[in-house]
């Protein structure tokens, strides 16, 4: 009932850049916040950013100065400028929403465990 598709991965060489996008669809009622998190093999998930819907924001510290993370509330898309790249930003990122959806009964149903399928950055010369 509620999808999150991320977009805009890929191969970048170091101190390139990047733009995420993450589009969340269906019954949607309310986007409290929404959020990029990244993963790379035999490590837990890790915060990179996320928004609210106030509009502040919070950054990983490995993150901060370099990548920036915007919403578009009225197409439920949120952003993940990614610059001055470095190896270690490699991994898959994941898109997760924390939001209100009416589910086939009408129902209000909250939740913060909606993720996108991921999309792989890969930064290497």
């Amino acid at each position: 009932q509620v999808q999150l598709v991320e977009s805009g991965g890929g191969l970048v060489q170091p101190g390139g850049s990047l733009r995420l996008s993450c589009a969340a669809s269906g019954r949607i009622v309310n986007i409290y916040a929404m959020a990029w998190y990244r993963q790379t093999p035999g490590k837990a998930r890790e915060l990179v950013a996320e928004i609210k819907s106030d509009g502040s924001t919070n950054y990983a510290d490995s993150v901060k100065d370099r990548f920036t993370i915007s919403r578009e509330n009225a197409k439920n898309t949120v952003y993940l400028q990614m610059n001055s790249l470095k190896p270690e930003d490699t991994a898959v990122y994941y898109c997760n929403a924390d939001l209100v959806h009416k589910n086939y009964v009408d129902e209000f149903v909250a939740g913060k465990d909606f993720w996108g399928p991921g999309t792989q950055v890969k930064v290497s010369s």
